[in-house]
């Protein structure tokens, strides 16, 4: 099973509600993390969506990252209201030094929500093993480890049967037009060999990475990451660039160099067409430039498709 992590900025959320169907036809396969970053309307859409489409998912009740820091209550609440009389999701918690899990737990049973277990984000080594009866009336579904910040036999003091591996395979560039000098990277063979490694499922942070960042900014260039499966199934992206990055000027410009790279480059090498690669082929025949966020919003929803593709 796939479990793709997600910050919850605006595209990345409108991201899931728009491949939220192709995530129901393969629920099997995947449950997305939210990791919340702001009480907006586009969260509450985006939950309230993936309900309407019976697709699960884990949300996580205490951000480590953007406004909603020390906001379990909150969130809670937020959930209360928008996932009433819907059980088909985890509520997640990142684990860490600094986390208190028995008391986000006692906050969690004073609630009236139905949902179908907890999902542990292990974010550092602890002794949690410890501190938390497993035994107790918590189902504990899933032990994410992230293997980066941890180690890769950290999850043996778990059970067996939640084991799911965290790992960032992202490799960023310091500046977009550093991604000219490296246009092809390696990303990932996590969904090839999982389970021979005794997990239930894989993660990852998808073509964006761990990096988090409160606000953008006008780039001198612009990269587009697509996500692919090279002859031997194993994931890579693509990156194309801009060519005219001496400046900030022109970002639609800067678009569409970096579009017609990436429209020749999926012809020549017969790429499958997933949404996300069909709405670039859109934006190209249009000339439209739809913003940079809608850029990353369709290199997500590309990655998705693919993997859910390849399991």
């Amino acid at each position: 099973m796939y479990f793709p992590y997600l910050r919850g900025k605006q595209y990345e959320l409108i991201a899931l509600r728009e491949i939220s169907d192709i995530m129901a036809q393969k629920s099997e396969k995947i449950s997305p993390i939210i990791e919340p970053v702001k009480d907006s309307s586009t969260l509450k859409s985006t939950l309230s969506e993936l309900k309407n489409k019976n697709v699960n998912f884990n949300i996580i009740i205490n951000p480590q990252v953007g406004d909603l820091i020390n906001s379990s209550e909150k969130l809670l609440n937020i959930i209360e209201e928008k996932l009433n009389y819907f059980n088909n999701f985890q509520l997640a918690i990142i684990v860490n030094e600094n986390t208190n899990v028995q008391n986000l737990l006692a906050d969690i049973r004073e609630r009236d929500i139905e949902f179908n277990g907890i999902a542990l984000i292990h974010f550092s080594i602890t002794t949690i093993s410890n501190t938390i009866d497993f035994s107790d009336d918590v189902n504990f579904l899933y032990n994410l480890i992230y293997y980066q910040k941890t180690s890769r036999r950290y999850n043996r003091q778990f059970d067996r049967n939640t084991w799911v591996g965290l790992e960032d395979f992202f490799i960023p560039q310091v500046r977009n037009a550093d991604y000219l000098l490296e246009d092809d990277s390696q990303f990932s063979e996590e969904h090839l060999y999982y389970e021979q490694d005794g997990n239930i499922g894989f993660s990852d942070f998808l073509t964006i990475g761990d990096s988090y960042s409160e606000t953008g900014f006008l780039p001198y260039a612009v990269a587009i990451h697509l996500s692919y499966a090279d002859t031997e199934n194993k994931i890579r992206i693509k990156h194309f660039v801009s060519d005219s990055n001496d400046d900030a000027s022109d970002i639609g410009g800067k678009f569409a160099e970096a579009l017609e790279k990436l429209v020749q480059w999926c012809e020549e090498q017969n790429i499958p067409d997933t949404v996300a690669i069909s709405h670039f082929k859109e934006l190209y025949n249009s000339g439209h430039f739809p913003g940079l966020g809608s850029i990353k919003k369709l290199s997500i929803m590309n990655h998705i498709e693919l993997v859910l593709k390849l399991l």
